[in-house]
């Protein structure tokens, strides 16, 4: 009996995801065919079958495999010591993919799939949670560092994160000339302004008044 090195079939599950993710990109689920999915990874039918059942098997092993990347991304984010830099870290990783043509058009397809299947659809929501609340975890990090405005409440704040990494979807599409590079240099500037601490105004020494930079009329 043949035995089934783990790691070489991971890998070859993951081709497969990767080969499948440009075909639907491309054409969407409905007009995909599995055997177009077996040229692009180079393999046969009974291949296909032998990793996944049917071509949504396919299409749904894509996400959790984004899934468990995310989880990834936030576990390494949780090692670094500077709270700060591990929220630019996971946004800037998280934009990076959406800036690639195919991976936007590829969740384009997927949202349009989810109000056909719940299933999917609590997939989807449950990686958009899982991004939340590890973001949530940085920012309160980041705000007892003293990196954050305490004055921000941390779930607002990883809400307004995730919404910013959506961001470059819609840019992408519309501007197929965009430099992913110079565009996420100003966000990770935005956010780094947004979220900075604002320093206290002193209060006025005792018997002076303060200057309002008012002019008087004279």
């Amino acid at each position: 009996m043949r035995t089934v090195d783990p790691a070489k079939h991971e890998a070859k599950r993951r081709a497969i995801l990767d080969a499948a993710a440009g075909c639907f990109a491309m054409k969407g689920f409905e007009k995909t065919t599995t055997a177009e999915i077996c040229r692009a990874a180079g393999i046969s039918t009974g291949s296909l079958f032998h990793y996944f059942p049917n071509k949504r098997a396919v299409f749904v092993g894509i996400f959790e495999q984004d899934a468990d990347e995310t989880t990834a991304l936030l576990a390494a984010a949780e090692e670094i010591e500077d709270p700060g830099e591990a929220i630019l870290q996971v946004v800037t990783h998280m934009s990076e993919q959406l800036l690639h043509p195919v991976i936007a058009k590829l969740v384009l397809e997927v949202a349009a799939q989810c109000s056909r299947d719940p299933d999917l659809a609590r997939l989807i929501q449950g990686n958009d949670r899982a991004l939340r609340d590890g973001l949530v975890g940085l920012v309160t990090r980041a705000v007892d560092a003293g990196r954050i405005d305490p004055g921000f409440e941390p779930k607002t704040v990883a809400s307004w994160l995730v919404a910013m990494v959506d961001a470059p979807l819609s840019r992408v599409i519309l501007e197929p000339d965009l430099d992913p590079a110079a565009e996420l240099a100003v966000m990770k500037e935005l956010i780094t302004r947004f979220l900075r601490p604002v320093p206290a105004i002193p209060p006025p020494a005792a018997g002076r008044v303060a200057d309002t930079g008012e002019i008087s009329p004279g």
